[in-house]
């Protein structure tokens, strides 16, 4: 039998190769895909989550691990469905409008899919409207709002103000970060959640469904 812990282990040194044929195996003895998804891929994700906050690893080694898992969660994505094994909760993601910066934004998918939730990535310049609408229309939980630059972080405000508009503002649990963004910031604009860092953010998104 494949050892779950080889997989994570593999995952964490980011070697997508051996991870993609370890997992491989594992399908082909027999064990399920959420046994696969959270005993191997997912631990290894939060492994690579936890020391990422703490600098004992950097973007670059979060890059190659996020590959990795990505490489074995691709041969799952099917049986998942198949087996209707769901997302633990949907977050809607985006930079705000007029912030075109996207490496923030990615780790924070990343670390957020290592935590195995459904995250929809609306790209970076994402209006208040376009936010909110989405997140209707998917259905989710959170609205994850990036920016690294002042001059957008307003939008933020703008949307929790369309939230509020639209009637759905108890709907949602909005979360801001970013450089510039801190908790007085958070609090100005009336959102729910600040996170320092996409390790953070991901553990509070799952703090916010649960």
């Amino acid at each position: 039998m494949t050892d779950l812990m080889e997989i994570s282990a593999a995952l964490q040194k980011g070697r997508a190769k051996v991870v993609k044929e370890l997992v491989e195996q594992a399908i082909a003895d027999g064990m399920s895909a959420k046994e696969i998804l959270d005993g191997g891929l997912l631990h290894g994700m939060n492994i690579v989550g936890q020391k990422f906050k703490i600098n004992e690893l950097y973007v670059p080694d979060v890059l190659v691990a996020a590959r990795a898992m990505n490489a074995g969660s691709e041969l799952l994505k099917q049986l998942l469905i198949d087996d209707g094994v769901k997302a633990t909760g949907k977050v809607v993601l985006g930079t705000c409008k007029g912030d075109l910066h996207d490496i923030g934004k990615n780790l924070v998918k990343m670390m957020m899919e290592g935590k195995g939730l459904e995250v929809i990535d609306l790209g970076v310049d994402v209006s208040a409207d376009k936010f909110v609408e989405a997140a209707i229309e998917q259905n989710a939980q959170i609205i994850a709002c990036s920016a690294l630059l002042t001059t957008t972080m307003g939008e933020m405000a703008n949307v929790v103000k369309y939230a509020e508009e639209k009637g759905v503002r108890s709907k949602f649990t909005i979360m801001v970060g970013g450089a510039p963004v801190n908790e007085s910031f958070k609090n100005s604009v009336g959102a729910d959640v600040y996170a320092p860092d996409a390790a953070s953010a991901a553990d509070e998104a799952i703090a916010a469904i649960n």
